[in-house]
Formats: C-alpha cells, structure tokens, sequence
C-alpha cells in the first residue's frame, strides 16, 4: 500500500551573524495547522507565500516534540520490519546537524540520532518473543566518493553495487556489531571524527559532506509451532550537508571545490524529487549521484521516509528559504510502498494467511455457516 514521504519544516532562531546584521524575521509557522508562511522582505503589498506539511515547527519547538510527533511511529516500524529514512535537508547553517544530533543540555533538544539509538534498544530490551541481532555503519559522500567513517582508512574510496533483492549497497562496508545504546553511541562518535567538517563565514562548524549512518535489524520470531521467521528493518539517519552560496559562504580552494560537489549532488536529489512527482517522467535519474543511489529505496521505493526541511527565518536568506520550501512541498508528494522485509517463504504464508481470512469474513457475510465448521478442513 503506498504511503506519502512525510514532510516537516523546523526553523532556527536567528543566529548571532543575523541579529548583527539587524535581519528580520520573514517567517511564520502555525503548529496545529503545520502552515508556514514566507513574507517577501521590504514588500508588505505581496501575500505571504503558503505552505503546508505534516508537521511545522517553529522557532520555540525541541527535537523532543518533533521526534515523539513523528519519528516515534517511524522508528516503531523499523522495529517490525520495515525500511525507515529520516533526511535533514536545508541550506548550510540552519540546524540540520542540530536535529539529528542535537545537544544534551537541555536534554528536550537531543537530536534524532540519540534518541533513535534509545527507543530502539529500550524495545529489545523488552521484547520477550523476539530476538535481535544489530549492527551498525557510517559513511560519507565527500567530493562524490564514499567513504566508510568506520573503516581504517575512513579516506578510502569505496564502491556501490545493487543486488536484486538488496538494492543498491556499499561494497566492503564496515558493520559493526551492536549490544546497547552505550555501544551505538561509541560507534557514531568514531566515525563522526573522521567526518570532514570546515569552517565558512555561514557556519563555523560546516558539514563539508553528505553522511549517512544506518542501523540493521534482524529480528528473530518464534512461532506457536516452534518454526523461526526472520525480518529485517533498517533505519538509516542521514544528514545532508548544506546548499550554498559562494558570495555569502566566502568559499575559495578547496572549500570551494567542496561546495560545488554539494551542490550538484542536491541538485541531482532536487531533479530526482521532481521526477518522481511528475508523473510524465518515464526516467528517474537516481543515477546522477552517489547521494541520490544510496536514497534510492528511500524515494520512490519501499521506505517509510521523513525529511526534516531545516529553515532560517532572517530576511537575508529568503531565497534559499523559498527554494528550500518549495524542494519540501514536492517532496511531500512522492509516494513510497513500504514492506516488511522477510524471508520469501514467510511472505508467502502471509498472504494465503491474509487470503484466507479474506475469504473467511466474504462467506460470512453472504451465508450464514456456522463459525466453528469455517477453517476446518475438508
């Protein structure tokens, strides 16, 4: 059954360079309706610009609301099977990082990431029927090469693949075996040294790559006969390094060269959207970046996928803020057929399962048979 990529807009307070260069706020959002309006600087005759999504969350929000708003239910069918995606998108500097990593002081803005580690291994522990086995892995796509965060050489350029039932996949990918949230944490914080951060004028702290770090379940199930059935979910965690603008980043060299590498390859992600959406297009150009293989399950595919549309509010950054909104607004039309991952065989048992009592609750309806002789065989 397919089901929309979901959509939220967070927006920042105005940072320090902002309130220094006296920028207003252009922005506006309304959390029960998930309206955002965007006013034109200096033109209070023109409209606001609408959008709407599934969640907006303004200035005042935490990732604490965010994540039990939307991500809890995401990550709950992570724990059952499913794909799971959750993308910070938005322009360098505007809280991306933030949201997924956040910081543990108050502990209401602990990003995404921590808190995913906590929800998945706080339902393990508790879960009597079922047994897990999880690993983890980190990559980053820097200059369009990818490279393994948890490798010895994190500098080493690797390979994608595609299997025909895996999908497309990182060759020699290091998967490292996890037991508990302490664990999972010490993973992300190794492989997060080896990120490649820099410094420009928009951010001192910039993501000069796109990473994604991933969590694979397999979950082992018992049933009353004593057979074992097999699931698999993956929740990947990604975050995008920002859009940029030379003439503000100040970027020049390397850091200019970084740039235009990110650029294109959300360029490549903003094209992949777009086709999706359209319903003419006959071609997704999924191959046009690494970054836009490596989401290729996410969007489009059998993914239950959440992009959190990070936005500054101040005046100077309309542009990139209307060019971020309007990236989200077609995103939220993108539709995705999720599927529990599962043993071909359990699938099958499934569906003639399913099937059966389909036909069971038809023949109730038109005659009356009584319910003890239904399921019986003949």
């Amino acid at each position: 059954m397919a089901e929309a990529v979901r959509v939220i807009v967070r927006c920042r307070p105005l940072n320090k360079r902002e309130k220094d260069l006296k920028c207003e706020t252009v922005l506006e959002m309304d959390s029960d309706t998930g309206q955002c309006r965007l006013h034109k600087p200096g033109d209070k005759t023109q409209p606001p610009k609408a959008f709407t999504f599934d969640g907006a969350y303004f200035i005042d929000s935490t990732t604490e609301n965010i994540y039990n708003d939307i991500c809890f239910p995401l990550v709950e069918g992570v724990l059952e099977g499913y794909n799971g995606t959750v993308f910070a998108y938005g322009q360098t500097g505007c809280g991306k990082s933030f949201s997924m990593m956040g910081i543990t002081d108050p502990p209401t803005q602990r990003g995404i990431i921590p808190r995913a580690f906590e929800h998945i291994f706080e339902s393990i522990n508790v879960a009597d029927d079922s047994k897990f086995l999880v690993h983890a892995s980190y990559l980053e796509i820097y200059n369009e090469e990818i490279r393994d965060l948890l490798g010895k050489d994190h500098k080493a350029k690797l390979d994608l693949k595609e299997h025909p039932d895996k999908g497309v996949y990182v060759k020699d990918l290091t998967m490292i075996p996890v037991n508990c949230v302490s664990e999972i944490e010490h993973v992300m914080d190794l492989g997060s040294k080896n990120r490649s951060v820099g410094a420009t004028l928009m951010n001192a702290d910039s993501s000069r790559s796109h990473s994604i770090f991933s969590i694979n379940l397999e979950i082992l199930d018992d049933d009353s006969e004593g057979n074992e059935h097999i699931r698999a979910g993956k929740l990947n965690l990604v975050d995008l390094a920002g859009s940029e603008r030379q003439s503000k980043t100040g970027a020049t060299g390397g850091r200019l060269k970084e740039a235009t590498k990110i650029n294109l390859s959300l360029s490549a992600l903003g094209n992949v959207i777009s086709a999706l959406v359209d319903g003419k297009a006959k071609h997704i150009p999924y191959r046009d970046s690494k970054l836009t293989r490596l989401l290729q399950d996410s969007l489009g595919g059998n993914t239950k996928t959440l992009m959190v549309a990070c936005l500054s509010p101040a005046d100077n950054n309309y542009d990139e803020t209307l060019s971020t909104l309007r990236y989200a607004n077609r995103a939220k039309n993108i539709k995705n057929k999720p599927k529990i991952n599962e043993d071909p065989k359990d699938a099958l048992l499934r569906q003639y399962s399913e099937e059966i009592e389909r036909l069971k609750k038809m023949l109730m309806g038109q005659m009356e048979i009584p319910t003890d002789l239904l399921g019986k065989s003949v």
